[in-house]
């Protein structure tokens, strides 16, 4: 990627887990990704992929190497700068949608802007607004309990892109959805990417790296390869024949 403008940077980036023995679960990976890229890493489990993410994010510490985000160094933040840095520039998605049960879909998504300082005005019509841009707003009052699957991880994606992140990090984003809810986050995705928004996502799912413009594949610690992915739309249903 020479030349690009790199918003992610991994050199040499290694992991190791102790507890009695030593795993080494990231073994020298170098990784790039660009501004406005959306990459879907992939792998069989126990590969390492999710820790790379997490190393990346800097919700992990590394054992060796550096990670860039926005060309600063997170190896050389304190806990607190790192906070920080993650809180502004990063969002995130996880396959539990984590939202809070007692807040509402506008509270929920609000929570990142109050973190940050927000007067609180402002951050429910930011709330409001990033779901009305989801097509979620006339949920924006309803708690999770009253959301479908499909509808919670909207809810979680508007909460980690509400404070307009450098990057959005998603593991299994989809893992607790089903096919039609999978295609319709997916798709809402894709609309973000083509609006500029980096995302870099952890899938099982070939249906899911389908959507994003570059594959990374892992095993056993390193990158085996990355491909250009063949972006697809969901596939129409055929209509039903005449009688």
């Amino acid at each position: 990627m020479a030349g690009a403008d790199l918003i992610v940077e991994a050199r040499a980036l290694r992991k190791v887990y102790r507890n009695g023995t030593e795993v080494e679960a990231l073994k020298g990976v170098n990784l790039a990704v660009s501004r406005g890229e959306m990459a879907a890493i992939m792998g069989p489990s126990g590969c390492g992929k999710t820790t790379l993410l997490n190393c990346l994010s800097g919700l992990e510490r590394i054992d060796g190497g550096d990670v860039l985000v926005d060309g600063r160094s997170m190896a050389e933040m304190s806990d607190d700068d790192l906070t920080e840095y993650r809180a502004r520039l990063m969002g995130f998605v996880f396959q539990a949608f984590n939202l809070l049960p007692v807040l509402t879909a506008a509270e929920n998504v609000e929570i990142p802007l109050l973190l940050l300082g927000e007067r609180a005005k402002v951050a429910r019509a930011k709330a409001i607004g990033m779901l009305d841009r989801i097509g979620l707003g006339d949920r924006a009052q309803h708690r999770p309990e009253e959301l479908s699957g499909g509808q919670q991880q909207r809810v979680a994606l508007a909460r980690a892109l509400v404070h307009e992140p450098a990057v959005v990090w998603a593991d299994e984003p989809t893992g607790n959805l089903d096919s039609e809810s999978t295609e319709s986050v997916m798709a809402l995705f894709k609309q973000l990417n083509d609006g500029g928004q980096t995302i870099v996502m952890v899938t099982h799912d070939e249906r899911v790296s389908s959507f994003a413009a570059r594959t990374i594949r892992m095993r056993d610690g390193v990158i085996e390869k990355a491909r250009a992915s063949a972006r697809r739309r969901p596939p129409r249903r055929k209509a039903a024949p005449r009688s």
